[in-house]
C-alpha cells in the first residue's frame, strides 16, 4: 500500500472509529453508565474480541498493517492530551490541610488493595504462570500487579458522582478527595515501577533517575515561572497559550519517553505544573479546549488499547482469574474505603458509598495496563483479563450504588461538621 492511500485509509478509520466509539458513549449514558465506557467497550470489541470472529479479510480491511504505526501514534497523542489535562485538574492542595477522614480512606484504599496484589501474585504464582507470566517474577512484576488492583479513575469518578447526584455530599467530596490522593500516590509507584522495569533507553536506572528528578527540577520552576509569564499576559491570546502549552506537553512527554518511561508521566507532569489562574482556579477556556480535543483522539486509545485484547481467546484458566481478580479488586477496595470511613465516624451508609465509589476503574486503570503491557511486565493473555476487570468493576459502579440506597441512611438529611450533606436524598 502506497504512503497515499495508506493516508487515504487512515481518513475512512478515523470516520468509523469516531461515529462506532461516540455512538457507544451514547448508549452508555441512556443505560446509566458514562459515555467514556461505552467508547472504551466499543474500542475493544474493534479489535480481535469482535472482528477476530469475522472473516480475516475484514479485520485486516479495516485496519492493515500499514496503518498500525499512524494508529499508535495518534493514541500517544490521545494519551498526552488526556493525561495533561488530569494533571491541570488535580488539586495538589489535598495533600494538604485534609480531614482525617479523607486521609484515613485514601491510605486505606490504597495499601490494602495493594497489599491484597501482592499476596495473589505470590499465592497464585503458579495460576498465573499458565497465563504467560514467566516462572520467576521480577519485584516490578509483582509491584505492578498490585498497583493495578489499587487504580480509582479520577476522571470516571467524578462523573459518577455528578450523574448520580453525589456531587456535595459527605461520599462525594470525601471518595472524590481521596481518589485524588490515591492518583498521587499510584502515579508515584507506577513510575518506580517502571524505573525497575527494563528500558530502551539503555541507561543506568541511577541515571535516568538523576536526570528525571532534573526533569522535574526544572519544570517545576524555571519553566513553570515561564508559562505564568505566558498564560497572564493580556497580549497572548488564547490559541497562542493553548500552543504553547500543548507543545509544553509533548516536550515533558518526550522526555519521560526518553528516560524509558512512559509518555503518559511527562504529560501529567506537565499538567500538573502548569499554572492556575491567580486566584487558583482553572482557566475556563484551557478547560474546554483541552477537554474537547482529548475526547476526540481518545477513542483511538482504546482501539488501539483493543488490538491486544482477546475476549475469545480466554480458557477456563483465564475465565478464573477474571472472575477471582474481579471480586478481589471490589472487595478490597470497598471494604477497605467503607472500613476506614467508618472508623473515622461516618455512618454505615455514607461509608459504604465511599467504598462503592473508589472502585471506579475504568479509564485510568487502562493507561496504567497499557504502560505495563508495553512494558512487558503482563503477558497478553493477563493484560485481557486486567482490562476486563477494570471494565467489569466500573460497570458494578452504579448497580452498587444503587444497591446502598435501598438501605435506610442513619440521620438521613443530617449534615457533617461542614455543613455538607451526608447522602444524595439529604437534596
Amino acid at each position: 500500500m502506497s504512503t497515499d492511500l495508506a493516508i487515504t485509509h487512515l481518513i475512512g478509520v478515523t470516520a468509523v472509529i469516531l461515529l462506532i466509539a461516540n455512538g457507544a458513549g451514547v448508549l452508555a449514558r441512556k443505560l446509566g453508565q458514562p459515555s467514556i465506557v461505552g467508547q472504551l467497550i466499543a474500542g475493544i470489541a474493534l479489535g480481535p474480541s469482535l472482528l477476530g470472529q469475522l472473516p480475516s479479510s475484514v479485520g485486516e480491511t479495516l485496519f492493515p498493517a500499514e496503518i498500525a504505526p499512524m494508529m499508535t501514534g495518534l493514541s500517544q497523542v490521545s494519551l498526552v492530551l488526556f493525561l495533561y489535562f488530569i494533571g491541570y485538574e488535580l488539586d495538589l492542595n489535598v495533600l494538604r490541610g485534609r480531614s482525617r477522614v479523607t486521609l484515613s480512606v485514601a491510605v486505606a484504599a490504597l495499601v490494602v488493595p495493594m497489599l491484597v496484589g501482592v499476596g495473589a501474585a505470590v499465592l497464585f504464582h503458579g495460576t498465573l504462570e499458565k497465563l504467560g507470566l514467566p516462572r520467576e517474577m521480577t519485584a516490578s512484576s509483582v509491584l505492578f500487579l498490585a498497583v493495578a488492583l489499587s487504580i480509582t479513575a479520577v476522571p470516571v469518578l467524578i462523573v459518577v458522582v455528578r450523574e448520580s447526584g453525589l456531587a456535595g455530599t459527605v461520599s462525594g467530596v470525601v471518595a472524590v478527595s481521596a481518589a485524588g490522593l490515591i492518583d498521587v500516590a499510584g502515579w508515584m509507584v507506577l513510575v518506580a515501577t517502571l524505573m525497575g522495569s527494563g528500558d530502551a533507553s539503555g541507561l543506568p536506572v541511577p541515571v535516568r533517575i538523576v536526570l528525571l528528578l532534573l526533569a522535574v527540577a526544572v519544570m517545576a520552576w524555571p519553566v513553570r515561572l515561564l508559562l505564568r509569564r505566558v498564560m497572564r499576559r493580556p497580549a497572548v491570546s488564547t490559541h497562542a497559550r493553548l500552543a504553547v502549552l500543548i507543545g509544553f506537553a509533548f516536550t515533558a512527554a518526550w522526555v519521560t519517553s526518553a528516560l524509558g518511561l512512559h509518555v503518559i508521566f511527562g504529560a501529567l507532569l506537565a499538567g500538573v505544573v502548569t499554572p492556575r489562574e491567580p486566584d487558583g482556579t482553572l482557566d475556563p477556556d484551557l478547560v474546554r479546549s483541552l477537554d474537547a480535543i482529548g475526547s476526540l483522539f481518545l477513542p483511538f486509545f482504546f482501539v488501539v488499547s483493543g488490538r491486544s485484547v482477546s475476549v475469545s481467546s480466554m480458557d477456563g484458566t483465564a475465565v478464573a482469574v477474571l472472575i477471582g481478580v474481579t471480586v478481589l479488586a471490589v472487595v478490597a477496595k470497598v471494604g477497605s474505603g467503607a472500613l476506614a470511613a467508618r472508623v473515622s465516624g461516618l455512618d454505615g451508609r455514607t461509608s459504604v458509598t465511599i467504598g462503592v465509589l473508589l472502585s471506579t476503574r475504568g479509564l485510568t486503570e487502562l493507561i496504567a495496563l497499557n504502560a505495563g503491557f508495553q512494558a512487558g511486565l503482563l503477558s497478553a493473555s493477563l493484560y485481557t483479563v486486567l482490562v476486563l476487570m477494570a471494565i467489569i468493576t466500573t460497570l458494578l459502579t452504579q448497580p452498587l450504588l444503587v444497591l446502598t440506597r435501598r438501605y435506610k441512611a442513619k440521620g438521613a438529611g443530617e449534615t457533617d461538621s461542614a455543613g455538607l450533606p451526608e447522602t444524595a436524598d439529604a437534596h
